[in-house]
């Protein structure tokens, strides 16, 4: 796929809800086409090792290296109400987890299951950090009651794959509710002052009071106000870090 017509800068940020109820959704009503298979091509994931599929997805992704989407058809044995296989030529993919409900407007809407890429033959491969999400439609009338069991379409499921890295995703970052993060920080670092306004208080009257003490416990109490000063200032950090 070629990738020189995205413009710089440019990063494929759909949520959950985008990617069941306008890509997969289009995808199973053969609406749009041409558009969407651009942007996520089909593809049996299962027949292919995760590591090769980078280079074959989408305009969308194919110039990331977090997540790559991919729609995969439903398998002829999966079809006859078999299970379906989920076995490369390196190794399978292994479900982890409960399949989870995707909602919109307090409704249903899809299913998604995770799973992980072991390397080798099962049971005995190996864990790789290769992850896959994929994302099933739920019927319309089956997603308004929530008691029923959901009815999926299966003509075609939509699989994100991504490398776990011990960092937050692109798919985890998207830039929402930024005013919502900012207030937090301020909230947080408000807290974080008080402690170190009150210690400091409390220096001041030991000095008062310290005329009447020896030297070493007034240097224990000024190590121990360096210490707590230290601490407050690398939370602050730890706090920037994290967001």
């Amino acid at each position: 796929m070629n990738s020189t017509n995205i413009p710089p800068g440019f990063r494929f940020y759909p949520t959950e809800q985008e990617l069941v109820n306008f890509y997969l959704h289009n995808k199973l009503e053969n609406t749009r086409l041409q558009d969407i298979e651009r942007v996520i091509p089909p593809i049996d994931v299962y027949a292919v090792d995760p590591w090769h599929l980078p280079q074959m997805s989408g305009e969308s992704s194919i110039t990331d290296s977090e997540q790559w989407f991919f729609f995969c058809p439903m398998q002829e044995r999966e079809a006859h109400g078999g299970r379906p296989g989920r076995t490369t030529p390196s190794g399978y993919w292994k479900a982890t987890g409960s399949p989870s409900g995707v909602y919109h407007n307090n409704r249903m809407i899809g299913v998604k299951k995770t799973m992980v890429f072991y390397q080798g033959r099962a049971p005995l491969g190996s864990k790789t950090k290769w992850k896959m999400n994929e994302y099933k439609v739920v019927e319309a009338d089956t997603g308004i009651r929530p008691s029923a069991t959901p009815m999926l379409r299966n003509e075609f499921s939509l699989c994100r794959v991504y490398v776990t890295s011990g960092s937050l995703r692109s798919f985890d970052r998207r830039p929402v509710g930024i005013e919502i993060d900012s207030r937090r920080m301020t909230e947080a670092s408000s807290s974080m002052m008080v402690p170190m306004v009150a210690e400091r208080a409390s220096s001041q009257d030991s000095s008062s009071s310290g005329e009447h003490r020896n030297n070493e416990q007034s240097g224990a109490g000024a190590a121990s106000t360096s210490t707590n000063v230290q601490m407050i200032e690398e939370a602050d950090l730890e706090l920037l870090d994290w967001l």
